[in-house]
């Protein structure tokens, strides 16, 4: 086989390898999987519900608001200066930051490759996440939901 020949085989073998995809991890079929039986504690953890995100935010507006308004000014400062101002920005900037980093770290622990592994992990922190909450199973999106008979229950989410 001449090196024009064979540099055709080599690009067609690669075309045909990538347009199988990864051999190795199976695609969850799009089904239904239960969770638990109730719902029961599911959220518990996040005070008012919602998403189980924080709202880094108003989280930092309310920060900058406290300690703006600190009594008495903690040592060296006497007045509420530029000194001060400096202070509680970089204060809350800080927990500005923890907050997006917790947030983040949030979104890598609700990726999974194997729907069991997804399954396992939401039994074992159900306090931590919400209904409505979007779980990825090997490039595959389920929405955590509750079942007619109030099953705790992972479903495809319809885009």
């Amino acid at each position: 086989m001449s090196g024009k020949g064979l540099k055709w085989t080599a690009l067609a073998v690669a075309v045909m390898a990538a347009s199988m995809g990864c051999a190795h991890s199976q695609r969850p079929e799009s089904r239904i999987y239960v969770i638990s039986e109730d719902a029961h504690g599911v959220g518990t953890a996040l005070g008012t519900g919602g998403s189980g995100f924080r709202n880094c935010d108003a989280e930092q507006i309310e920060c900058y608001d406290d300690c703006w308004n600190t009594e008495p000014l903690p040592y060296p400062f006497t007045e509420r200066d530029k000194g001060w101002d400096k202070h509680c920005t970089s204060k809350c900037l800080k927990e500005y930051m923890e907050c997006e980093k917790a947030n983040e770290q949030k979104v890598r622990e609700l990726k999974f490759s194997r729907v069991d592994e997804a399954i396992q992990w939401i039994r074992n922190h159900k306090a931590q996440v919400a209904l409505g909450t979007v779980v990825v199973v090997a490039g595959v999106a389920f929405v955590i939901t509750t079942g007619g008979s109030g099953a705790l229950i992972l479903a495809p989410l319809a885009l």
